[in-house]
């Protein structure tokens, strides 16, 4: 009798098993089929500002996804942006101070040139090879690139006026070199009103000079010994 009431549980026991093995399985084939319709947030990172790289599109972002993303986008555009106005600014900063023929840089190139193929100033100052130009004097004697003393400003009559003076060193002596130019409205070149240069215990000597002669008069004129008015 035990023996037989042992088979008998035994046998019930190994049924409920297996009900409770089929029960398991018949609950995860549904989740499986479950899984497809999951929303495409629980299978991924969600999306921010700092990790966003592109790969999601953008249909599949959130609202906020898309937020963070627009921020990314337009935080980009102005590093852009602002890379591109410093570009342009620099390049504007180097045509006006480098290139220019208004600009300091190219007046003294223009006023060196003149004053080292001068024959009087390989006189006074010495060989030409030698002579060397300066601007202001600094406490650093070793520092080449020296201020140059300048300044621009326009007359009543749009004319603008352009003044500057820097030192020059020969292999005999050393001077300092004065210049004036003028532009007038619509004219493209500057034109010297003075370029001289100053050597102490030597006269003045003039490399370029324009008086300036005045203007005529022509409203009115002579005939036949008469003076008559336009």
């Amino acid at each position: 009798m035990a023996g037989l009431r042992c088979s008998a549980i035994g046998a019930h026991l190994h049924n409920l098993s297996i009900r409770h093995l089929r029960s398991i399985k018949s609950f995860r084939g549904y989740a499986t089929q479950e899984t497809p319709g999951r929303s495409p947030l629980a299978s991924r990172k969600q999306v921010t500002v700092t990790n966003d790289d592109g790969r999601v599109h953008w249909k599949e972002l959130s609202v906020r996804e898309k937020v963070a993303r627009t921020t990314q986008q337009t935080f980009n555009f102005g590093i852009v942006l602002t890379g591109l106005v410093m570009t342009g600014g620099c390049a504007y900063f180097f045509y006006k101070e480098v290139l220019s023929t208004d600009s300091k840089t190219v007046q003294f190139n223009r006023a060196v040139d003149r004053v080292r193929s001068d024959p009087r100033v390989k006189e006074v100052l010495g060989s030409d090879h030698k002579i060397r130009a300066f601007g202001e004097p600094t406490w650093n004697r070793w520092a080449r690139a020296r201020p140059i003393a300048s300044s621009t400003f326009k007359n009543s009559q749009g004319i603008e006026h352009f003044m500057m003076h820097f030192n020059v060193e020969g292999s005999l002596r050393r001077g300092v070199v004065n210049l004036h130019s003028f532009k007038a409205p619509g004219q493209a070149e500057w034109e010297y009103k003075y370029l001289a240069l100053d050597v102490k215990g030597q006269p003045r000597i003039y490399l370029e000079k324009t008086d300036a002669a005045p203007a005529k008069d022509h409203s009115h004129f002579k005939f036949l010994g008469m003076e008559w008015r336009k």
